[in-house]
């Protein structure tokens, strides 16, 4: 490409609308139309080139915010070169809101607002237009692209984030010191016009505070403002758009502002001297009393170190500075004595601990008092000479032998004489005693460190004059120890030796052990009480040694068991010794010398027939003659029952007799015996369906009134069974055909109310509630059909 062709490209592209470039505004009448405008160019060959002019050309409408009429808002107008007036074009709108909040007509291109629209919803809508032929529905112009830009009018008040704020600013600050900065935003445009310009303004909280009208920075307004004067302001700032003009919208917001503390204030003691007492017997540590002097700051800046800086008893007293209480507490240091002395003067200091260097012309931080201490007499109970004592003795002591002494005296200046005891809570088993006029402590009992060897002993002072005012110090006696115990071995060795075992063979290691502790360490020496064909004692020289056989081969037939005295004896002066006997099994082992059996009786047992193995056996012998003694008791019980207990024999088979009585109008007793067999019982004719458990002779029974009924009845019934050849060989009633006669309730059957010729009357029936409806549906609905019939 050449350089021509380059720059009238370039001269095309210039000629040609760029919507951010160039920019027409449209006016609000119908008659003025977006000029149209072209231009031309010199091609290569000379030729004039013409640039097609297009119809329209526009770039942005305008339209004012909130509007309020009753018609639509006119936006502007479209219009194109092609458009002839007869009505064959047809504008068309597309975008945001097009159709809904923007419409256009579609024949003059008129566009008009539907609604009122804000601003700060949306400040532009971006739409675009077109041209088309009515009856064809071709465009004759290319879409072009508009803006409506939304003029924004002042409606919307300035508006805080925080309706309370909260700020803080030191005391004593100067003038101009910055609290707190608030900021208003205004939703109107900033771009156009003053309606979005705010200016701060203070309401309320002058003269204490200000407010920078452009910035809404709020400072202090007078000098050395004091917290301990006033802690708390309120400041009421106000923002207002317009510039702060009138007329302009505005809002507010409210600043609580609190003074901080700063170190301002040095402490101070309400009085210069105090008076203190205390007992001479107060311990070391003891509190005497408190100072406490009073600073008007807080936190921090109130807090008061406290020290002693002068005085006769800087050495006898301490200071102890109480963090929470801002006090000082005044302790003993060294134990009082009011016989040596019984005033002291001290001068306490009290200080900031946090002085701010830009108040060190308030100052000094700090105060002093004096305070004045009086130690008051009280009769000190005995003072010992040591505050424990140690006593070592040996063990092997006499009774009765001192142990060791005490020593206790009365500081008070009568000086009364002390007794001495032992707590007998620290010596229960009264090993000890003491003598109650000197402290010696002697021994009441034998000694022995291998029990014991520590005894803690609590030995009490007490003035003859004041026995209640006792003292107490702690005795330490240790026992030393004596060579008086003899060593032995140290666990209990079940030792073996195999049969098939040879000369020289490791059989066990055995060792010793010793309740002494010599100083120089424990050392064993190992050996036979006798010279022993069958073993031998090696000593390891490490308090251990070896048993080792002396000859090849042992036999469990000839000798099961073998008992080797061995002798153990310690190193230490007296010497001790003593003998322990080893017990040595014989046992069979495999070719490894691993034990298999070491019993005798182990050799007629079937090879292989281990211990669980016989257990086993044994238990399932023990299973089996419980069964057998189950199964026993059981068939000899079933004997008992009768031989045919089939249900489907038609006789009932009376077993027991359960009699009930006549009813509650029954005065005499039925008499049972009427339905028994006299006959039978005189005879002795014992049942044969069971097995007699005893043979005794019956007992004859007093005859019962006659019944004749029932006993010709029950005689008759038995006589026919016992002719019956079919009939089971035992006793038995096997039917009951017999009701009686002559019942007061008579009878409840209704077989027999079938053939009574007369009516009778069954609704008595429902009255007796509603387990009778039932039946008194059945007769009473059944006579109401008789008779309906």
């Amino acid at each position: 490409m050449t350089i021509q062709q380059v720059l009238l490209l370039l001269l095309l592209w210039m000629w040609l609308p760029h919507p951010c470039h160039t920019e027409m505004l449209f006016r609000r009448t119908p008659d003025l139309r977006p000029k149209s405008f072209g231009g031309r160019a010199l091609g290569n060959d000379g030729k004039v080139i013409h640039r097609q002019k297009r119809g329209w050309m526009w770039n942005q409408f305008f339209l004012l915010e909130e509007y309020t009429g009753s018609d639509y808002q006119y936006v502007g107008k479209l219009h194109s070169d092609q458009d002839k007036g007869d009505g064959s074009l047809k504008y068309i709108l597309s975008g945001d809101g097009a159709g809904t909040l923007f419409i256009i007509d579609e024949k003059t291109g008129d566009i008009h607002a539907t609604r009122r629209i804000d601003r700060e919803e949306k400040a532009f809508y971006t739409l675009r237009a077109q041209a088309i032929n009515r009856r064809t529905l071709r465009p004759v112009e290319p879409e072009s692209e508009f803006v409506i830009k939304i003029h924004d009018i002042n409606d919307n008040e300035p508006t805080f984030p925080e309706e309370i704020y909260t700020a803080s600013v030191p005391e004593m600050s100067v003038v101009g010191t910055s609290v707190v900065q608030v900021t208003a935003t205004d939703a109107d445009d900033p771009s156009y016009g003053n309606s979005a310009r705010i200016i701060y303004s203070i309401l309320q909280g002058q003269p204490y505070f200000s407010v920078e009208p452009e910035t809404g920075i709020i400072r202090t307004a007078l000098p050395n403002m004091n917290r301990e004067n006033r802690e708390q302001y309120q400041v009421v700032i106000q923002a207002k758009d317009m510039g702060g003009q009138m007329g302009g919208l505005s809002g507010t917001t409210t600043v609580n502002i609190t003074l901080t503390d700063v170190n301002d204030n040095p402490p101070r003691f309400p009085q210069s001297t105090i008076h203190l007492r205390i007992p001479e017997s107060s311990p070391v540590g003891t509190a005497i009393g408190s100072v406490k002097a009073t600073d008007a700051d807080t936190g921090k800046n109130a807090e008061v170190e406290y020290r002693i800086i002068d005085g006769d008893g800087t050495d006898m007293f301490d200071i102890v500075t109480q963090k929470d209480t801002q006090e000082g507490i005044i302790t003993v240091r060294k134990p009082l004595d009011y016989e040596t002395r019984r005033l002291y003067t001290l001068k306490v200091e009290a200080e900031n601990t946090h002085v701010d260097p830009r108040f060190y012309y308030l100052g000094p931080f700090k105060d002093t008092i004096i305070v004045k201490i009086s130690v008051e007499d009280v009769d000190e109970p005995p003072v010992f000479s040591r505050s424990s004592y140690l006593f070592e003795v040996h063990e092997d002591i006499e009774l009765g032998t001192i142990i060791g002494t005490v020593m206790a005296r009365d500081p008070d200046s009568a000086s009364s004489p002390i007794r001495f005891s032992l707590d007998r809570h620290t010596d229960l088993d009264r090993i000890f005693n003491i003598h109650s006029g000197n402290g010696s402590i002697y021994t009441s009992k034998p000694l022995d460190r291998e029990i014991s060897q520590w005894h803690n002993l609590s030995v009490i002072a007490a003035e003859i004059s004041n026995p209640k005012d006792t003292t107490r110090v702690p005795v330490y006696v240790r026992i030393l120890d004596v060579n008086d115990n003899a060593p032995q071995f140290a666990v209990f060795y079940d030792t073996f030796v195999c049969e098939n075992a040879r000369a020289g063979q490791l059989i066990q290691t055995i060792s010793a052990v010793d309740k002494d502790d010599p100083l120089g360490g424990q050392k064993f020496f190992f050996s036979l009480a006798a010279v022993n064909p069958n073993f031998t004692v090696q000593d390891n020289e490490d308090n251990t040694a070896r048993i080792l056989t002396r000859r090849n081969g042992f036999s469990r037939h000839e000798i099961s068991t073998y008992l080797l005295p061995v002798v153990i004896s310690d190193n230490d002066y007296p010497i001790q010794s003593s003998t322990g006997t080893l017990t040595i099994r014989v046992c069979a082992c495999d070719s490894r010398g691993n034990m298999q059996s070491c019993s005798a009786e182990a050799l007629l047992l079937p090879a292989g027939l281990s211990t669980g193995a016989l257990v086993a056996i044994l238990l399932c012998i023990i299973i089996l003659l419980v069964i057998v003694v189950l199964f026993a008791a059981l068939k000899r019980q079933r004997k008992k029952e009768p031989l045919i207990l089939s249900k489907e024999d038609i006789r009932d088979n009376i077993v027991s007799y359960n009699d009930e009585g006549g009813g509650e109008e029954d005065t005499q007793a039925f008499d049972i015996g009427t339905l028994r067999n006299p006959a039978a019982i005189e005879d002795k004719k014992l049942r044969r369906d069971i097995i007699p458990e005893t043979l005794f002779v019956p007992r004859r029974t007093p005859s019962a009134p006659d019944n004749t009924d029932v006993r010709d009845f029950i005689n008759q019934r038995l006589k026919e069974h016992d002719t019956d050849p079919s009939a089971p060989p035992y006793d038995s009633l096997a039917t009951y055909a017999y009701e009686g006669n002559d019942s007061i309730a008579e009878s409840l059957s209704s077989l027999e109310s079938g053939t009574t010729e007369g009516d009778q009357n069954y609704d008595y029936l429902r009255e007796w509630g509603p387990r009778f409806n039932k039946l008194a549906e059945m007769y009473g609905g059944g006579e109401s059909d008789k008779d309906t019939s």
